[in-house]
């Protein structure tokens, strides 16, 4: 989906065809709710830019006025300075409202890219994110609206500016002075065309330097967070041989950086400036000879470094234009994909009694399909039983918790909820009556009330402290200075793992789900903690249909039902006394060793 980098972490140039250049200017289609913006704005750069183009002329007038040379218009240098203060003010008013309108126009129409963007990413089913890293995704995302708003807001329009600059600048000089604007033409775009490779070269060693800079600052970053492990190992000689091969790289590639920009200054003193003597040269030469007043020479060389600066900043903005348009590609991919649900359509939400039916499921992951993960897996649970699937990792126990959110679809079978196939249920309303608590519980960076509302958006103060308290954490949560309101830090970091764990049981209580999946919630506390959390559990699972994964025997002593799992297969199932019956069983050798699988 997105573009794919090289060896360098780079991101590779984004090849173009006559059909994805057509498809790159469709998202311009977010500035036509702000045309009228767009218009006023491109109407203001027109003015804009010819009272600029005024300017260089106006200067050669008052040169020939002082010097009292032969002029074609009868202006004395009063008027002169009252017309120049006019025009002056008309191109400053007109660029003020350019750039306001243009801000305008730009800053709605990225905020809608953003906020289409951001719905589809919250849309999109869970492959989308197996197949790209978040910082990646981030990263990418964040980069290419960026790229588009300077679209938007800057280079289009300064295009537009220099496309113009060009045609008058030229037209003028023709009119004016059609032998000096021969000699001009015939140098000065050469000059401009040669300083462009050459600062395209520049460019590149510049990006080079950068990334062999960052990949060297890597090699620190990386030691110091994991600089236990490289004393345990006693490879500090390794690292800073490493380092050391690094810094060499770094130096090779900035003397050829270094010796590129000299070249380019001995290039722009030498051709570039000597180019512009040249013609100023020939200029004087006839101005010497009568052929031409002081006056139209300086306004004649003004316009020749406009022009030159023009044709400069065309080449450099048509670059950054197409690589722009060109990256926003993985910007419109997103855009493009079909979502899973539609935040749009806000259907009635209704209840579910909560009894679930796997009926000879085979599910394979859609990055594995060579390797089944369910194979004919059968059982059913009616509202309000408790069960537990236990096995060894990777034989399919979270799998079929991740099934029966929908994060992904079926082989083949049917899994079933009251009767009827779980996708003819609205998603969003289906995923409402249930209620996930993990191993490694997420929360957001925010307040403890915020991140327990997040079971209920609606749910008042008083509903709040009610789940905290039978999640019992509202006796933690009552030792700290702001109480319910006290921040957590990023991904609830200042917080232990059990008050994470009972903040998480805290929200699933304020949801009210009717199907409850715990998947391994005490596996990772500690003694006093477990015993805490899975009190709050037992309350959680109180007339809800709940499905528990557990390695450790006393969480799951008194289910309805337990399945064990081997190879992605169901073989063995029973109540806990049921199950230690079997002698040399599956479940009844884990059991006498008082803990259930690794």
């Amino acid at each position: 989906m997105f573009g794919k980098r090289n060896n360098s972490g780079e991101q590779e140039k984004v090849k173009f065809s006559k059909d994805s250049f057509k498809e790159s200017f469709k998202i311009f289609a977010y500035v036509k709710p702000y045309t009228g913006y767009f218009i006023a704005s491109m109407f203001l750069l027109l003015v804009s830019t010819l009272t600029f183009m005024v300017i260089p002329s106006l200067l050669g007038m008052l040169f020939d006025v002082a010097k009292q040379e032969e002029m074609s218009f009868n202006l004395t240098l009063d008027k002169l300075g009252i017309i120049m203060f006019v025009i002056l003010l008309i191109q400053g008013l007109a660029s003020y409202g350019r750039v306001y309108l243009t801000t305008h126009f730009a800053e709605k129409s990225i905020a809608d890219i953003r906020k289409d963007v951001y719905e589809n990413l919250l849309t999109l089913p869970i492959t989308f994110y197996e197949e790209n890293t978040s910082g990646d995704l981030i990263s990418r995302v964040s980069s290419d609206i960026g790229k588009l708003y300077s679209v938007f807001s800057i280079q289009f329009g300064e295009l537009l500016r220099q496309i113009l600059v060009l045609i008058i600048g030229i037209g003028f000089l023709i009119v004016s002075t059609p032998k000096l604007s021969l000699i001009m033409l015939a140098t000065i775009p050469v000059v401009v065309i040669l300083t462009m490779v050459f600062g395209r070269k520049i460019r590149k060693l510049s990006k080079e330097r950068q990334t062999t800079l960052a990949d060297s600052n890597g090699l620190i970053g990386e030691v110091v967070s994991s600089v236990k492990v490289v004393k345990a190992f006693a490879s500090e000689i390794f690292e800073k041989k490493k380092y050391d091969e690094s810094q060499d790289l770094l130096i090779n590639v900035a003397l050829r950086y270094g010796n590129a920009r000299g070249l380019f200054i001995l290039f722009i003193t030498i051709v570039f400036l000597g180019a512009i003597f040249f013609i100023i040269y020939m200029g004087a030469k006839m101005v010497q000879e009568g052929n031409m007043t002081s006056g139209t020479l300086i306004s004649f060389v003004t316009y020749t470094f406009i022009i030159g600066g023009a044709i400069a900043g065309l080449g450099s903005l048509t670059t950054e234009l197409l690589g722009a348009i060109g990256a926003t590609e993985r910007v419109r991919d997103i855009l493009n994909l079909t979502p899973e649900l539609n935040l749009k359509n806000d259907n009635e939400e209704y209840s579910i009694e909560g009894n679930v039916a796997f009926k000879d499921v085979v599910f394979s992951y859609p990055s594995r399909k060579d390797i089944t993960v369910l194979k004919k897996i059968n059982f059913s649970i009616s509202k309000g039983e408790k069960i537990a699937l236990v096995g060894p990792s990777g034989v399919g126990k979270s799998t079929i918790i991740q099934l029966l959110l929908r994060f992904y679809n079926i082989d083949s079978g049917s899994i079933e909820l009251d009767g009827k196939p779980i996708e003819e249920y609205e998603l969003r309303n289906f995923r409402k009556n249930i209620a996930l608590v993990p191993q490694e519980v997420i929360l957001f960076g925010g307040s403890i009330a915020e991140n327990i509302k997040y079971g209920d958006q609606n749910a008042s103060e008083e509903m709040i402290m009610a789940a905290a308290k039978q999640a019992n954490a509202w006796e933690f949560i009552a030792k700290f200075p702001e109480g319910l309101e006290t921040m957590i830090g990023e991904r609830g970091i200042k917080l232990s793992g059990g008050q994470r764990q009972r903040i998480a049981i805290a929200r699933a209580i304020l949801k009210n789900p009717s199907i409850l999946l715990l998947d391994e919630a005490t596996s990772a506390l500690d003694t006093e903690s477990e015993n805490l959390v899975q009190e709050a559990l037992n309350s959680l699972m109180e007339n809800r249909t709940s499905i528990i994964i557990a390695h450790r025997l006393s969480t799951i002593t008194d289910v309805d039902c337990i399945y064990v799992f081997q190879e992605g297969q169901i073989v063995e199932s029973g109540s806990h006394q049921e199950l230690m019956k079997i002698d040399n069983g599956v479940y009844f050798k884990q059991a006498q060793l008082g803990r259930l699988f690794e």
